[in-house]
């Protein structure tokens, strides 16, 4: 009975506070096909990758280059080295009270260049021609001596005894006067052991020392100076360049050369190969070429660095004076429909640039207008390099 009168209307669904239903307003109708689309772009362009790879390209750069390079074999870097140079120093030991040169003075074989203190040796070498004085006035009285005690000797009223001590003593001040001498020359080499001298005709690169600091032969302590000035000969300067034992067959000695310093781009100097040095560097697998100037002027300094085009014929005079001009590998120029252009690279994408091109030497072509020194261009590019298109970089 209980069952029959139950109240089941705390069962009805109570459907007036349901949500009505849900519609796309136009705003999130249009993120969608927005994501939609880009979607479908992003798909094309991976199925497109996939399909189509972008091509691999190698870049060349553009550089200024000289007649020469049109019959060079081989391009090395190096540095301009003093081959006669000298860090000079003191074989005494004493402070500096005298420095007569400064960076780039030019200095003769055996000028003094700076002045150790010297007065406890001008005392000791005065004292050595002193002792020496006294040992001759010695000799003297001892020489007087002897003759008087051989005379008697020959008339018997001298003993053999006292004979032999006259001549004993003139032997003693005889080795005396030896000794002496000795000491006076000891005493005028450490005296010329003050003065620094130059050891040939040079000019001073550095100066190691200032007046007032101590000099000693092997810098024995922390505040002490070995050498006081370095110097070279600038007539002994060549370039010497490391050349990879793999490319070391194409010199020879004598071959003719054309120098390049970095500090003058468009000055070239005459060179020969003067010699091949009979080593290799284990660490770099090089060997050392030392190169030598035909002639050269002021401008060419030790440690600059310079750039070595081995030749296979002597560059002309005329060559020489010609100014580099702006040059990339022929291999980069596409020539179609009468134009001439190369391809940059700009954001993985090949970019087309007209160029206005001139004279042809050996595998490098000139470019009068389009490009500037050092900008990288496409070697070698295939048909499938156009203007736009994706490429990836070796």
């Amino acid at each position: 009975m209980e069952a029959k009168n139950a109240d089941l209307s705390a069962l009805r669904i109570d459907r007036s506070s349901e949500p009505p239903p849900r519609r796309f307003s136009p705003l999130k109708l249009g993120l969608w096909l927005v994501s939609a689309v880009v979607l479908v772009v992003a798909g094309s362009y991976f199925w497109e990758g996939l399909v189509s790879p972008a091509p691999e390209v190698k870049l060349v750069t553009a550089s200024f280059t000289s007649p020469a390079q049109s019959n060079a074999v081989l391009t090395a870097s190096g540095y301009v080295v003093a081959q006669r140079k000298a860090a000079v120093a003191s074989k005494g030991t004493g402070r500096l009270i005298s420095l007569g040169v400064v960076e780039g003075d030019r200095v003769r074989k055996d000028q003094v260049i700076a002045r150790l203190e010297d007065n406890d040796i001008r005392a000791q070498l005065d004292q050595a021609r002193a002792n020496l004085k006294l040992n001759e006035a010695e000799l003297v009285d001892a020489r007087q001596t002897l003759v008087r005690v051989r005379s008697l000797f020959e008339k018997g009223l001298a003993s053999q005894a006292e004979l032999d001590a006259a001549q004993a003593r003139h032997d003693r001040v005889l080795a005396g006067i030896d000794v002496a001498k000795a000491q006076v020359s000891g005493a005028e080499v450490a005296l010329e052991n003050m003065l620094i001298r130059a050891p040939f005709d040079g000019t001073v690169l550095t100066k190691n020392a200032d007046v007032g600091e101590i000099v000693a032969p092997f810098a024995a302590s922390a505040s002490s100076r070995a050498a006081v000035v370095t110097i070279a000969d600038m007539s002994s300067l060549q370039v010497e360049a490391d050349v990879s034992e793999s490319n070391i067959e194409r010199i020879a000695p004598d071959q003719p050369t054309e120098i390049t310093l970095d500090a003058y781009p468009e000055k070239r100097y005459q060179g020969y190969v003067a010699k091949i040095v009979p080593t290799a560097d284990r660490a770099k697998a090089t060997v050392m070429v030392k190169v030598g100037f035909v002639s050269y002027d002021t401008r060419v300094l030790p440690e600059m660095s310079a750039k070595v085009l081995f030749l296979t014929q002597a560059s002309r005079a005329q060559d020489l004076e010609q100014k580099p001009v702006l040059t990339v590998a022929s291999t980069a120029v596409v020539e179609r429909d009468g134009r001439a252009f190369v391809f940059k690279v700009s954001d993985k994408r090949a970019v087309e640039v007209p160029v206005q091109l001139g004279r042809t030497f050996g595998a490098f072509r000139e470019i009068t207008s389009g490009l500037t020194s050092g900008e990288k261009v496409v070697d070698k590019p295939s048909d499938a390099i156009v203007d736009g298109v994706s490429v990836i970089v070796k």
